[in-house]
């Protein structure tokens, strides 16, 4: 398999207004009290690293267009070599049909996949309670 030829910047841990934002969306999905439990396992996760093809495949999304303002807006990002925040994840269940979730960071995944679908891209992924 032949390496990127694009480096990707990435930062050492997410943004702090990555949690709030990723809690914000999780609301639609889960009770305050999960949503709380779901936020501190993701403070707490060890960054890890996933494939954009593959979060994309685990969290059943569609990849957004290259045109899309903040897809565009991160791909410029890449270019300037501005370093991105890692991406926050929930983990889902294949046994019971679940995709996982892109808490924060559904914007990047699809960056990173239009420079290079295999590029390493650091994560934090937290379980259901």
């Amino acid at each position: 398999m032949a390496e990127s030829t694009v480096t990707v910047k990435w930062k050492k841990e997410p943004d702090e207004h990555d949690y709030p934002a990723a809690a914000d969306y999780l609301e639609m999905l889960a009770e305050p009290d999960v949503i709380e439990r779901v936020v501190a396992g993701l403070r707490k996760a060890k960054l890890t690293h996933k494939k954009a093809k593959d979060i994309l495949r685990a969290s059943q999304l569609e990849l957004l267009p290259p045109t899309n303002q903040w897809v565009r807006t991160d791909l410029q990002k890449i270019i300037a070599g501005t370093a991105l925040s890692p991406i926050l994840l929930v983990r889902g269940n294949f046994r019971k049909g679940v995709p996982m979730q892109i808490a924060d960071g559904y914007h990047r995944v699809c960056a990173i996949y239009y420079t290079d679908e295999n590029i390493e891209i650091p994560v934090k992924i937290a379980d259901l309670p």
